[in-house]
């Protein structure tokens, strides 16, 4: 209260000493500013506008402090889920790397297992060439033998009947039944 009465005093005293002529009188606007000033402080003094207005900035000082306590802590969630965001990105590309690394692995060893088969596969094809042609090697040799006894056998009865008589011929007969029936008994 003393601050506002010296406050008033400086300032009714400093258009009092600018003034010419009597400074309390009506006539003199400077002095009836200054009273009307005064009645002005007096009226807001007496319906408590100052501890009003100094309530409404403390309440606005309030709400502005828990905006900002809540700006805090949203800024602080937003750092922690941030954070936990990077981890899970860190964590995602790490298990990107291992599925990479595993589908790789997977390959290597389906395209081993492939060599592997297409090596068994040729082998086995391999054999049953080789087995084809030995049993055409076989039957050929077969048939040229069979062909070689047949011819053989055409030769020598032709031979045997221009140089055998009919006696011979039965002799050598029954040694043949014989010979034939020995090795089949």
């Amino acid at each position: 209260m003393t601050r506002l009465l010296t406050l008033i005093a400086v300032l009714a005293a400093t258009p009092a000493m600018a003034a010419s002529g009597p400074f309390f009188s009506l006539r003199n606007t400077d002095f009836v500013v200054t009273i009307s000033f005064i009645v002005f402080v007096l009226v807001l003094v007496y319906f408590k506008v100052p501890r009003m207005l100094a309530g409404l900035l403390d309440k606005r000082a309030e709400t502005i402090r828990g905006e900002l306590d809540e700006a805090r802590k949203l800024r602080e969630e937003a750092q922690e889920l941030r954070a936990s965001f990077e981890r899970k990105k860190a964590e995602v590309a790490e298990q990107a790397e291992r599925i990479v690394a595993k589908a790789k692995a997977d390959a290597e060893v389906a395209a081993k297992q492939a060599r592997a088969d297409l090596e068994v596969s040729i082998a086995r094809r391999l054999r049953a060439a080789e087995e084809q042609i030995a049993s055409a090697e076989a039957a050929a040799v077969r048939e040229v033998r069979d062909r070689a006894v047949s011819v053989a056998i055409a030769a020598a009865s032709d031979l045997i009947a221009k140089k055998l008589s009919a006696e011979d011929a039965g002799k050598l007969i029954e040694d043949s039944i014989t010979a034939v029936d020995a090795r089949l008994h």
